[in-house]
Order: C-alpha cells, then structure tokens, then sequence
C-alpha cells in the first residue's frame, strides 16, 4: 500500500475533487487534473438528494451507490488518501469544505441531467463569491453534446446518422490509468459515515439478492468488461437478444454510476478488434449500443423535458387509461404472459432486466393496458440498478412511438411470440416463473391455451396457481392501433 504522502505546510493550496456520476479513478480527467495541479487533493462526495427533485436516485440505485462509494472510498485509501462524504446542498457543503481546507480549485466531471446542469451553476456561483475557481471536465461521454451536430448546426434526432457521424469521427486516446497516490493534506475535514445515509434497504431488506449478481465499484466493472470481450463479445450480435443466456455485457450499472468510462470501453473494443479482425461483428454491434446511450443523453441535454413530456407533441393528446389494478399486476409480474412477468420479477429481484425483455414489458405497458410510458419510466428508475435518466427516457419514449427516432406507432410486440422466439427453450420464464415450469414448450409462453388436460398434468390451474391474462392481446392490439390512428390524424 503506498505511503500517505501528506503535506507540511498547512498553508499550501488544496483542491477538491467532487465525485458526481465518475465513481472512479482510472481515466478520470478531473482527479488527473487535480493532481498534476500539484497541491493536495481533497476527494470528497456530496449526497445532495434535494437537488434532483423527483429524479433522486431510486431506492436500487441507492444501494448501488452505497456499495460503489464503498468500493471507492477503499481504492481511495489504499492511495494513502479518504473519501470525505458529506450531504446537503452541493454548493453550500462544497464551499465550506473548501474554506475549512483552505482550498482554491474544486474539480469536477460533467454531467447532463437538467438538475445536474442547475446544481453545478449554483456549485459555480457560489464558489466564485469565495474566489475559488470550479474547473469542469468532460468523461461521461465519448463527444460532448456541442461538439456534434447535422449539417444544418441542429443536434441529433434519428439514431443512425448521430452513429455514423460519432463512429466515422472519433478515435479514443489511450485512458489514464488511475494514479498510484497523491498529495495529501495534513489534516482531514470531518466525513459523515456512510452507514449513517441509510442507503440500503433494512426491513425489510428487498435487496438482499443484490449481492450474489453485482460486484458495484471500478473492479467490478474493468472485470465484466474483460470478461465480456475474452467471452460473451464472440456471440453478441445474435446472442443479445436472448434472456436465457449470458450474452450481454452488463456494464450498464457500472456506467450509471460512472465506474467504467465509456472512453475506456471503446478503447478496449476497438483493440479487441484489431487483434480478430475489423469485420468481428459482435464488438461493433456493441459499439452501437454505447453509442445509443452516448444518444439518448444528447437528447436529454437538447430536450431537457425529455423525462416528463413527449418528445413528439402530438403524443400529448394520447388517450392513456387510468388503471391501478392492471399498472399493479405489471409491476408484480402478474399478468398472466409468463414472458412479461418474468421479466418483471427479474427486475425486482436483481434490479435488472435484459434488454430484449425491457422492450417487450415497455410494449406491454403501453399498448396493451394503455398505460402512460411515464408510469414504467418511474417504476424502472426506482427498480433499476443501472437508471440512467436520459437512456431510461429515451427508451421508454421510444417504446411508446413518441420519442426521437421512435419505434413505429405499429410496432406493437406480441408477448407470446416474443417468448417463443427469445426464450426459445423456455429457460428463462421456468426460472422466473416456477408456476408454469412444467408446461411444454408448445404452451409455457402462452398457458391459457393450454387444454385442460395439459394444465392438469403441468400442475397449473389458471386463476389460482397462475394468474390469467389480464388482457386480451389481440384485442387490446387493436385498441391500441385506433388510439395511434387518431392521433396521427
């Protein structure tokens, strides 16, 4: 462990590193800054929970973020350094830290959430009347969001030419490595514990599955990257669809909260590529996805209503239903399509759900119950371990048909045949719902069809043992494509 190299002087000027979303120490320009200023360095975390408004993280990503400021906080002190962690108004907490330590520069990561933009401008405000300087760096993303636009100036609405103009242009610089140790003030301001936050659930504690599917933190995350590219990246473009298999990367949780750089991602795919070859499909495919998260957060920073309003105002005069009971039964995984439920009851017990499922939950929501997109937007930012809010926006928009480069209105999944072609043999609803596990193939992604015969031999009785539909998909399909048709009209 190396050795706290601690400052002498107390009079020597001191920076502060504010950790946001960039839970890490490898290629984090804003920590590299701060030391190469040459003075000390104050790490310090500020759990502002009023800031964001209904937007404070959710009940799962709070304990991802317990868990990943542990991680920190011990990569931090195994530097010879502390994480100081204090709660309250950021710019109230950052300017008093900084007159306690003497400090002239804080040093902070971007964010793009509109809170995040407001809450830095207070951060800034504040500062600058105590003459101490706030220096911003850029990590969240591979291109910032004013340094990419069409050819008339505007920014980005369809995903396909915001991915060929981002993929033709950029080049990812070899990342920092984190830093070995840095200077270190003589004596520590005062820290909260983080035990005392009460992050993580208790009674009861709905988390407690958690564990046994996430490693939070920035090892955790560099080893399911490595692990995905040594493995799973081979078979990722026909692989990612299917919710049987472990053929997608997971990395999300980590770049939610910033213990991975998206920088440090494609560098590595990118050498991944050049060792197998430029036509290695699996890693571009994936490419595609990180630069559909690089897009959905430029479009929250060019549409900041993007969380709460229609993309598309024509969306505004949609005629959704109010339906607790039926909003209820989705997000308990009792709807009666074993493929919804499934992954419904993934989320809620490890506070993640596969892609191809969010799709097919999403879609179910909104136009089979005729639910509002906002309705699961809200319950996916509170279950998710890896909300984001701009990719959790951006999705549920586009789902819904009423977003920037949407789905078509007429996109409208079929829960059954969704099942049979992406949970083929079935292994992914007999292990989320044990119910119906002993139905055949020809009838487990559809039970009500089942004759009697069968349900009796499968120990399923519909209405008691498992739930019946609560829809009618065909019906409610078509309901749904009238209320589409009107308002195209």
């Amino acid at each position: 462990m190396p050795r706290s190299r601690q400052s002498t002087n107390p009079g020597a000027c001191a920076a502060i590193m504010w950790f946001r979303s960039d839970l890490r120490l490898a290629d984090n320009a804003a920590l590299r800054a701060a030391i190469n200023a040459g003075g000390r360095v104050i790490p310090v975390y500020v759990f502002d929970d009023d800031a964001a408004g209904v937007w404070s993280p959710g009940a799962a990503s709070r304990w991802w973020l317990h868990e990943s400021l542990s991680s920190l906080a011990s990569d931090i002190a195994q530097r010879g350094s502390r994480l100081i962690l204090r709660r309250g108004a950021a710019h109230q907490e950052l300017a008093g830290l900084a007159a306690a330590c003497n400090a002239t520069t804080v040093y902070c990561t971007r964010r793009y959430e509109p809170w995040a933009i407001a809450q830095e401008a207070s951060v800034r405000a504040q500062l600058e009347k105590n003459g101490i300087v706030l220096k911003r760096f850029g990590g969240g993303l591979l291109v910032e969001p004013e340094q990419i636009a069409t050819k008339q100036g505007e920014p980005y609405k369809v995903y396909t030419p915001f991915w060929r103009a981002l993929s033709q242009s950029y080049t990812a610089a070899r990342p920092d490595p984190a830093p070995k140790d840095w200077l270190a003030p003589a004596t520590w301001p005062t820290s909260d514990q983080l035990a005392e936050w009460r992050l993580q659930p208790s009674r009861p504690n709905w988390a407690h599955e958690f564990s046994s599917h996430w490693s939070p933190g920035e090892a955790g995350a560099l080893q399911r990257l490595e692990t995905f590219v040594a493995s799973a990246a081979d078979s990722y473009a026909k692989d990612r669809d299917r919710p049987d298999l472990q053929g997608t990367s997971r990395l999300s949780p980590h770049l939610a909260h910033g213990e991975i750089s998206p920088r440090l991602i494609w560098y590595r795919a990118r050498a991944a590529q050049g060792a197998r070859g430029s036509d290695f499909g699996g890693l571009e495919t994936f490419l595609k996805e990180l630069v559909w998260r690089e897009f959905s957060r430029h479009l929250l920073f060019h549409a900041p209503n993007l969380p709460e309003q229609p993309f598309r105002q024509e969306f505004a005069s949609f005629p959704w239903q109010q339906d607790d009971a039926a909003l209820k039964a989705w997000r308990s995984g009792r709807t009666g399509y074993p493929i919804v439920d499934a992954g419904m009851r993934e989320l809620w017990s490890t506070g993640w759900m596969h892609n191809r499922v969010r799709m097919i939950v999403a879609s179910f929501l909104i136009k089979d119950l005729m639910i509002p997109w906002q309705d699961g937007e809200r319950w996916f930012w509170d279950t998710l371990v890896d909300a984001d809010l701009a990719s959790n926006a951006a999705s549920w928009q586009w789902v819904a048909g009423s977003g920037a480069d949407a789905a078509p209105y007429f996109r409208i999944f079929n829960p059954v045949t969704q099942g049979e072609k992406f949970d083929p043999n079935g292994d992914y609803v007999r292990r989320w719902v044990p119910e119906v596990a002993n139905l055949p193939d020809s009838f487990l992604q559809k039970p009500f069809c089942a004759d009697a015969a069968t349900l009796r031999e499968a120990g399923v009785r519909l209405g008691e043992t498992y739930v019946r539909p609560i829809v009618d998909h065909a019906s409610a399909r078509q309901a749904a494509l009238q209320a589409y048709q009107a308002i195209r009209s």
